[in-house]
């Protein structure tokens, strides 16, 4: 599903303080079936540009169109899941029934519906956990849940903000060797926000990175390394000359250049 980003604006009033432009005039092409990941310093807009690719909020300039249609608010394209940085699972529900969820609204089956979810809860590795609700589970098993609600539905989009950045490293690590598993068996179109160099070089097909406020792209770069990334190339030379590649990016970002 491809996603076109053309000279959007976003600025943020409220009565108390001037305008604050967030995002001046950004333009983003992003083809079918990529893997791009958006970084930035804190508080760049990466999130916000993200949101307004998923129809929660709208540019005050410019356009956002996916799959040819241009994204209204609260239109949430059709085949797009989002991944928020909380889990957001519903407590009343047993963690199968919250990963059943959107297949639910969708008026699927019951029978339909459970196998779906529990194959989803298998992949995540949540199978022995699916009767359990969401206060019976700890952050990484919640945001794993999440996970598991976004995928049941087979997206062609996929927009993940952050999802992982409070879990131990090596939980993060197991569930980016799992979104780039599932990448290759689906080929959704992915749009990734993340702090971490590290994963957004393992992760992504390409990075691009956002300055500070007003932001702007400062890079846009391919990631050539290898379709498939074992754990072994974290440790390649080609693996860490990317990463400082970013880095170098970073800093321009962060002085605004």
């Amino acid at each position: 599903m491809p996603v076109r980003v053309a000279d959007v604006v976003r600025r943020f009033t409220s009565q108390a303080a001037a305008p604050v432009e967030v995002l001046a005039g950004i333009s983003l092409e992003v083809a079918a079936s990529a893997f791009v990941a958006l970084l930035g310093p804190s508080g760049c807009g990466k999130s916000t540009l993200l949101r307004l690719v998923a129809g929660l909020d709208s540019p005050d300039g410019g356009s956002v169109v996916v799959d040819g249609r241009p994204v209204r608010r609260r239109e949430s394209p059709d085949h797009v899941a989002f991944v928020f940085q909380e889990a957001h699972l519903l407590p009343w529900r047993t963690l199968r029934k919250n990963v059943e969820l959107p297949l639910e609204l969708r008026g699927m089956a019951a029978a339909e519906r459970r196998d779906r979810a529990l194959n989803m809860l298998e992949r995540v590795g949540l199978a022995d956990a699916r009767e359990r609700y969401p206060a019976q589970l700890s952050g990484g098993m919640q945001l794993r849940g999440s996970l598991a609600r976004a995928l049941v539905t087979d997206p062609r989009l996929l927009l993940l903000d952050e999802p992982f950045a409070a879990l131990d490293e090596i939980t993060r690590q197991r569930l980016d060797g799992l979104i780039q598993e599932l990448w290759h068996e689906r080929r959704f179109t992915a749009l990734f926000v993340t702090h971490s160099l590290r994963e957004a070089v393992f992760l992504a097909e390409r990075a691009v990175m956002l300055s500070r406020r007003p932001a702007h792209i400062v890079a846009d770069r391919a990631i050539e390394l290898p379709a498939d990334r074992s754990a072994e190339l974290r440790a390649s030379p080609a693996y860490n000359e990317k990463v400082e590649r970013l880095y170098q990016d970073l800093l321009i970002a962060e002085g605004g250049a």
